[in-house]
């Protein structure tokens, strides 16, 4: 990927900054659906790399392939708060402040971004090599299935930094309204992750057959790499904002933390839902944890398409809640949650009519086809409500309003993970009641989130504050 030409002179000064255009006026649709295309589009196509991924692991067998489910909900824990939690307080902290013309904080944000992707990723892989086990056993791991879950974790984990680099530089562009590149830097990846899975997996030519272990080793190089070419990419002139280090500001974290831990602890309450109910299913054997596993991997298909929505929504309404246009900023979530509600919920409606089409690309065992089947008939219908209320959420992070679609997401997590849970636990559920209770959940989501936001969630802002320092290239 040639993001730089040689000819390029890493000492020249970067272009002025201006907002994108139809950000601050103009039709609402068409500009969040360009903005929201490229990342909507690859990301598509990294989920499907992820999907081909574990087409590859079925080979290995049935204990493979629920060692991989038993890891996947942990995993997206993490990218989703690298990308959806964190990385929206990023991309909210930017576009504010580029929204209220502050670029010399929006560049120092950057660096502030890259100061919270270590301390996070080294976080994340202690975390995954200290309770890995015993979490991968209280969600049902026992045997092979276990030993697979553990060595695939201790792979993918092992990469945590770059994860989380690759995720917070991404933001912090498409927080400037730079869409491209990150989506570029992403389907270059894919194409080199999908080529290495197999290689590694199933040791093809020179290569050692690695198993589950390939596939997250495939995993760990593609972030490396990907990391590494947007840091290349933000230190060339090409780029409108510069990754420089700068003296480190609280202020400036806050910025980022206020919107950001409130939203990771929502991917929190996100993936504490899937994890309790993978425990709850696993209780049914391994069939029924491959299942739901190659089931519940749909659910995360819709993540893809509302983030590409998201982060084009975060983008706007941050610039318009920097340059004092409420009004437009409320009419920018409105516009996004009727988009995303559409899209997942024909996904839902399709998957509930054709089940078998989506599990049977990973699975012909006639117990794993069933258990996954029943998943989707009844979860897969409301997938539209978690569509509106994540669109809400992304709406809310750019407006740095994001108490209660969090609050919205602690009811659901009570509701299918708790409930869910415990009525499988003591009062001996089975998997049907299991599910209708993981749906309601949904509904209750999607609905709280839009009652709050009609009913004034986002308060009162006050008049953007006047730049700090000016750039004389502005």
């Amino acid at each position: 990927m040639a993001l730089l030409s040689r000819h390029d002179d890493p000492a020249a000064p970067a272009p002025a900054y201006k907002v994108p255009p139809g950000v601050l006026d103009g039709p609402v649709a068409p500009t969040m659906l360009r903005l929201a295309a490229p990342t909507t589009l690859v990301l598509v196509i990294q989920t499907l790399v992820g999907v081909a991924e574990t087409w590859f692991v079925g080979f290995l067998g049935t204990e493979a392939l629920a060692g991989v489910a038993l890891v996947f909900p942990v995993l997206m824990l993490m990218q989703m708060m690298a990308n959806g939690g964190i990385g929206g307080g990023v991309s909210s902290a930017i576009a504010r402040a580029l929204g209220a013309k502050r670029r010399e904080d929006a560049e120092a944000l950057i660096w502030h971004a890259a100061v919270l992707a270590g301390a996070f990723g080294l976080l994340f892989t202690a975390a995954a090599f200290l309770a890995g086990p015993i979490l991968y056993r209280a969600m049902g791991g026992t045997g092979p299935t276990l030993t697979a879950a553990l060595t695939y974790s201790g792979v993918v984990f092992a990469g945590s930094i770059p994860i989380w680099v690759t995720a917070l530089l991404s933001s912090a562009l498409r927080g400037a309204g730079n869409v491209t590149v990150p989506a570029m830097v992403i389907s270059s990846g894919t194409i080199l992750l999908i080529v290495l899975s197999p290689v590694l997996i199933f040791g093809w030519g020179p290569f050692p057959r690695l198993g589950v272990a390939g596939g997250g080793a495939a995993v760990v190089i593609y972030y490396v790499f990907a990391a590494l070419a947007l840091m290349w990419y933000l230190r060339s002139p090409r780029s409108l904002l510069k990754l420089r280090i700068a003296p480190l500001r609280a202020s400036l974290f806050k910025d980022i933390l206020e919107v950001g831990l409130l939203s990771a602890i929502g991917t929190v309450q996100v993936n504490l839902t899937v994890a309790f109910v993978t425990a709850a299913v696993g209780r049914f054997g391994a069939d029924a944890i491959a299942g739901y596993g190659i089931a519940s991997r749909l659910d995360y298909i819709q993540i893809p398409l509302i983030f590409g929505l998201g982060t084009a929504m975060v983008t706007m309404v941050g610039h318009n809640i920097g340059a004092g246009k409420v009004a437009r900023a409320r009419r920018v979530a409105w516009v996004g949650a009727a988009l995303a509600f559409g899209m997942t919920e024909f996904i839902g409606l399709a998957a509930a009519i054709f089940p078998q089409a989506w599990i049977g690309l990973f699975s012909d065992d006639p117990q794993v086809l069933a258990m996954g089947a029943l998943y989707l008939r009844t979860v897969a219908p409301v997938y539209g409500a978690v569509g509106l209320g994540l669109a809400l959420y992304f709406a809310s992070q750019g407006a740095k309003r994001v108490l209660f679609p969090v609050l919205a997401g602690t009811v659901r997590m009570i509701m299918a993970a708790f409930i869910g849970w415990l009525a499988v636990i003591w009062f001996g559920a089975g998997l049907p009641t299991l599910f209708r209770i993981t749906a309601l959940a949904a509904v209750s989501y999607g609905l709280l989130t839009a009652v709050a936001m009609i009913g004034g969630a986002w308060g009162r802002h006050h008049a953007p504050h006047p730049p700090l320092r000016r750039n004389p290239a502005e």
